[in-house]
């Protein structure tokens, strides 16, 4: 599923549209007609120009409504099929390019450089209408584009912040590159749309490619809002009849370099662009790395890239860890991660006796679950710091869905990012009412896959919001798989998913069969990132039971049932090694990842275990 508009304008630079009107011109339709009135007489030809658009390489789809107003319509006669106009332009966009690209209803100015004339109430009937509709029609967002003055576009702004929180690109036609057609710094207007709401905020039309760069040159990068350009195929001339324009494709591939180095997020066209301009700067930013031919800073060399030193100044973080990350690791050999359960008091004099054990049995990373079964224990993000400062262990953190709304979720994982834990878990969190406080409320602002997706998008330095941050995160984020299930191609299906939504490695339920072990790995070959199958040694027959009968997503065979029956103390532990050993035996011939569980803080298991996967890791490596 792609991401929302908002959030796609800000991850990286996106190809836009280009002209409808002169485009449809150049096609041999007539001047002096309504082209929005062809959305009812020629739909086809409408919906055509955007499919050509679409295959150019273009993102973003504007609708043929550009001035699909009452006032502007009137001028033909066709006032009264204002709505049906409008609402047959975004069914037109949709049906043509379905969701391949992203469908903005287009709304101009109503006034216009030169309609001061037009009454304020009709400007805001119009805008009413127009915006009322073209919401109603499923947009993916609102364009308000060829606006000369502030006040009008202000106004556009403010009506549709009173109907939605759909993503709003506003952008002015100036002449002068410094300010508004009626005098506003282009700095000030700019910081005013933003604080009004206005997601993008950029130039279009009246000026070609160099006039519009001169004027995105004026605005300061640290403004924090997307910019937007759709500059004209240069100045219209007259040539044996017919208007042309004169700046070719290979002049726009080169312009939207420099568009997109100057901060240009959404890079379209506007008079006189065809699809053959759009598909021109499309193939110029395919791979797009800013500034990538700009000189090197002193000091910088190509394993410091410029962006990696800047930021190392900006944050007083080091550059990039250059420790490979756990799925580095896998790659190349038999990687293990165990997990030893924050404690549910203040003391954690066991708990970091039992990590820096593991740490001398060679463990990969320490996980750590949050408030696993929804029991309070103490914060895993205060035990992660201390683990890296203390230890010497990489730690890995889970992140529960359950406890914290979306301002808590990525607060917590700013948090991380700036203590530099970067390997996390997403996990949707048992219910609190199972737990120990069952007076508290679960949260689940967000579904495991969409937490997934929103922490993956911190990596591209953009917030839950869809707004950009500073800097970029650097999260590694796994997801939880739960094979113990009647239907595994199912479970597998839903674990495809999350693959989708950028999971970059998987973390297992404890297995307890091993024919079941064997058919994770046949049924999961296909997959392309690592799977670190769950081993969770028993500590008792009481706890065994325990296991199987009340805690979700665990089910024990009935022979590892039956032999944990009735044992107790360090007989029922050792029994519980030995069986978890099995299960190694079998898993580390088809799985380099091995996740082991420690029951109750007993770490001498799991190091007993992490100790045997050592061992025997070097023995099958021998053999080979």
């Amino acid at each position: 599923m792609k991401p929302d508009l908002r959030t796609a304008l800000a991850l990286k630079p996106r190809v836009g549209d280009g002209a409808m009107a002169t485009y449809l011109y150049q096609l041999g339709l007539p001047v002096g007609v309504s082209f929005e009135e062809f959305n009812l007489l020629k739909p086809d030809v409408i919906a055509d120009v955007h499919r050509r658009y679409a295959a150019a390489g273009a993102e973003i789809i504007e609708t043929n409504t550009y001035s699909a107003q009452h006032n502007k319509l009137s001028k033909y006669g066709l006032e009264k099929k204002t709505e049906e106009i409008n609402a047959a332009g975004v069914s037109i966009a949709r049906r043509a390019v379905g969701q391949e690209a992203y469908v903005v209803g287009s709304i101009g100015a109503v006034r216009g450089g030169a309609g001061k004339n037009v009454r304020t109430a009709v400007v805001k009937r119009d805008f009413e209408e127009q915006i009322g509709v073209l919401l109603a029609s499923g947009v993916d967002g609102l364009l308000l584009e060829t606006f000369f003055d502030l006040e009008e576009l202000s106004l556009a702004l403010s009506i549709i912040r009173k109907k939605s929180d759909i993503s709003v690109i506003c952008q002015f036609a100036v002449e002068d590159a410094h300010r508004t057609h009626d005098g506003i710094p282009l700095p000030e207007a700019f910081r005013r749309l933003k604080g009004e709401g206005a997601d993008v905020i950029g130039f279009n039309c009246r000026s070609g490619p160099n006039g519009i760069l001169r004027a995105l040159e004026t605005i300061p990068r640290d403004l924090g809002v997307s910019l937007s350009v759709f500059p004209n195929a240069g100045i219209p001339d007259y040539v044996d009849g017919k208007v042309v324009y004169s700046a070719t494709p290979e002049y726009f591939a080169s312009s939207a370099i420099k568009f997109a180095d100057a901060g240009a997020r959404l890079i379209g066209g506007c008079c006189g662009t065809t699809p053959e301009h759009i598909s021109a700067m499309a193939q110029a930013l395919q791979g797009y790395s800013p500034n990538a031919h700009a000189a090197a800073p002193e000091g910088a060399t190509p394993a410091q890239p410029v962006e990696v030193i800047e930021a190392s100044f900006q944050s007083g973080k080091p550059p990039l860890v250059t420790e490979p990350s756990i799925i580095d690791l896998v790659r190349e050999r038999h990687t293990v991660i165990v997990e030893l359960d924050p404690p549910r008091d203040l003391d954690i004099s066991k708990f970091m006796a039992g990590a820096q054990a593991l740490k001398d049995a060679k463990a990969d990373a320490l996980t750590m679950a949050d408030n696993s079964l929804a029991v309070t224990r103490m914060s895993n993000m205060a035990l992660a710091a201390l683990l890296k400062e203390r230890v010497g262990i990489r730690p890995l953190v889970h992140i529960a869905c359950r406890d914290r709304n979306l301002i808590g979720t990525q607060s917590h994982m700013m948090g991380f990012d700036a203590l530099g834990i970067d390997h996390v878990l997403a996990v949707t969190g048992d219910p609190a009412k199972f737990g120990d406080l069952p007076g508290s409320s679960s949260v689940y602002d967000l579904t495991s896959f969409e937490i997934i997706r929103m922490i993956k998008q911190l990596n591209e330095g953009i917030a839950f919001s869809g707004k950009p941050l500073k800097q970029k995160a650097n999260f590694i984020v796994g997801a939880a798989f739960n094979p113990n299930v009647k239907h595994l191609d199912k479970a597998i299906q839903r674990l495809e998913r999350k693959i989708s939504a950028g999971a970059d490695y998987i973390m297992t339920q404890p297995v307890y069969d091993p024919d079941l072990i064997e058919r994770i790995a046949e049924m999961t070959k296909h997959l392309t990132i690592p799977i670190f199958l769950g081993i969770f040694p028993l500590a008792s027959g009481r706890n065994a039971e325990y296991l199987h009968n009340e805690v979700p997503g665990i089910q024990l065979s009935d022979s590892v049932r039956q032999r944990m029956s009735g044992l107790e103390g360090a007989e029922g532990r050792a029994e519980g090694v030995k069986i978890a050993k099995e299960l190694l035996d079998v898993a580390m011939a088809r799985f380099n990842g091995i996740y082991l569980m420690t029951p109750f803080l007993a770490y001498e298991m799991t190091v007993s275990l992490t100790e045997y996967v050592r061992k025997k890791s070097k023995s099958l490596t021998s053999d080979k």
